[in-house]
């Protein structure tokens, strides 16, 4: 039950260490949350993706059966909810995206709420094991939710962002 929230803390907490032993890029707790995410991201993503065959994490057909039945295309959605958090994940890391990658999946941790839903009053299991009850899965979409727009909004419009990348002399920019 706890296993994608630790996906998230834990790589945040080890960034921000490394932040404050002296790695620039994990300074802020900002940061460091947006790397976390995007590590959970990718690992979930994963997820997506995996055939029935894999019995050590939850895979595609897990996700497929925890999709409502009013969402068409089942197979596709997962697939693409699964491409849309790699993407995410990967313009959480890149700086002058941030901004746009934090807000975009806030909205999409927003819409996969239902799928959530579903699977805790349907009682939709992963790999095997008991469905995560509702009381659980919608705080801890909502701890998505509020470290996405954490990452987000405390960063540059990517306009200004690429305005600030400083260029060198004699190059035009």
């Amino acid at each position: 039950m706890f296993e994608t929230l630790l996906l998230l803390a834990i790589p945040t907490l080890v960034l921000r260490l490394l932040g404050a032993l002296g790695v620039a890029r994990f300074a802020t707790w900002r940061s460091a949350a947006a790397h976390g995410l995007a590590f959970m991201l990718v690992m979930t993503g994963t997820a997506h993706f995996v055939p029935d065959s894999v019995t050590v994490m939850p895979h595609h057909s897990d996700l497929v059966a925890m999709v409502p039945s009013f969402v068409p295309f089942p197979d596709f959605t997962v697939y693409t909810t699964g491409v849309l958090e790699y993407l995410g994940a990967l313009g959480l890391i890149l700086v002058p995206f941030r901004r746009l990658a934090g807000l975009a999946l806030a909205v999409l941790f927003v819409l996969l709420l239902p799928a959530n839903i579903h699977a805790a009053v349907d009682n939709v299991s992963f790999d095997g094991q008991a469905a995560t009850p509702v009381w659980f899965r919608i705080p801890e979409q909502l701890v998505y939710i509020a470290v996405a727009l954490f990452a987000a909004l405390g960063t540059a419009p990517i306009v200004t962002a690429i305005r600030r990348v400083p260029v060198r002399a004699g190059e035009t920019g």
